[in-house]
């Protein structure tokens, strides 16, 4: 992000009041925004050449350039805050909040997919936490580096867990004998769900567990007039130190946004595929029917147009869950120093306040 850019200057931290939810709702829309991945290396450096422009004092005021350069360094480069260990190197793409929506598209879809038998439940969860490893580590706080024997390690129980989940609820619902056959249909559905969420916030803190282990790095939070000082002679801004209290509560926000971010997705499609395969006025529409047996994994045409319907629901769904699941909290968390450690009681900035970045 903008941090890691050289500069006196903070630039504002967002256009919007990140006071408020529908404030940070608003900032993650436009970090998460995927029109931002067809900015060029050209376009980059000269939105990185934008911003430290002003802040180098060389522009003096925010004008619609600026904020349009901050949104894509702050939606490409590393979320850092603060100290430069916080690299500011551009997220592989793939890997970017604002790549998140179309990397998990397929995977997603891949989950939900009718009728999937052991092998293909097995793949699609390997595949999913394969991907949440890699944007847990892209995103993380980095003041506290993960090794890659632990890393391994947390990839391998992040990945058993999910798949673990997915066959045993998938197994138990088919057990149940006194539910009907349409409850079954929907807890059937309803399984990759309940596997995503659990490994999902699983994989978070076990990527990111060593963060809890040692601690993050926080900051005091500056009175203006310290921030003017800090301008004007271009001093930075010195650890207070790492907290694992700060740490326990950077991982458990960012695993809760990931269950928030997870739930509309992975429930309201394949919800609303199963009342579409029971509505009467689809049977006068034929150029609108579902298949019959959404299980039936054939190449026919009405196969396809499954696919597409069951992807467009996916797509639909994510682009407006993201934003809400990234804005239930803070990145730039401002906490009481009493929340914490005790070394750090009296050492807190104004009003007794330290701050530290949560990671997305």
């Amino acid at each position: 992000m903008s941090a890691s850019l050289p500069g006196k200057r903070e630039l504002p931290a967002s256009r919007y009041d990140l006071s408020t939810y529908w404030g940070r709702v608003k900032q993650s829309a436009e970090i998460s925004d995927p029109r931002t991945l067809f900015v060029s290396t050209a376009g980059l450096e000269n939105a990185k050449r934008l911003v430290s422009s002003y802040k180098q004092g060389h522009v003096q005021s925010m004008t619609p350039e600026l904020w349009q350069a901050k949104r894509v360094v702050d939606s490409t480069l590393h979320p850092a805050f603060l100290a430069p260990i916080d690299t500011g190197k551009a997220v592989f793409l793939p890997f970017r909040m604002s790549c998140f929506v179309l990397s998990n598209l397929v995977v997603t879809a891949g989950m939900l997919t009718p009728g999937l038998q052991t092998t293909g439940t097995l793949l699609w969860q390997i595949t999913n936490q394969s991907l949440n490893v890699a944007i847990n580590s892209s995103n993380a706080n980095k003041s506290t580096p993960l090794s890659t024997s632990i890393m391994i390690r947390s990839y391998i129980l992040a990945v058993s867990a999910s798949c673990s989940v997915a066959l045993g609820l998938k197994s138990i619902v088919l057990r149940l004998k006194r539910l009907s056959p349409g409850t079954k249909t929907v807890l059937t559905r309803l399984v990759p769900f309940a596997a995503v969420a659990s490994a999902g916030a699983l994989n978070v803190f076990l990527m990111r567990g060593e963060e809890i282990r040692q601690g993050i790095d926080i900051y005091p939070v500056l009175s203006e007039e310290e921030k003017a000082q800090k301008e004007k002679y271009g001093t930075s801004v010195p650890s207070l130190g790492k907290s694992r209290k700060a740490a326990t509560l950077a991982v458990g926000e960012t695993a809760l946004s990931r269950v928030l971010n997870s739930t509309p997705i992975m429930v309201l499609p394949p919800l609303v595929l199963v009342r579409l395969q029971q509505a009467q006025w689809l049977k006068t529409r034929p150029r609108l029917v579902l298949p019959v047996n959404l299980g039936k994994q054939s190449e026919d045409k009405h196969s396809v147009r499954t696919t597409k319907d069951r992807i467009g629901l996916i797509l639909t769904t994510s682009i407006f869950a993201l934003p809400l699941a990234l804005a239930a909290f803070p990145q730039r968390q401002v906490v009481k120093a009493s929340r914490l450690e005790e070394k750090f009681w009296n050492i807190g900035g104004e009003d007794g306040n330290v701050e530290f970045n949560r990671g997305i």
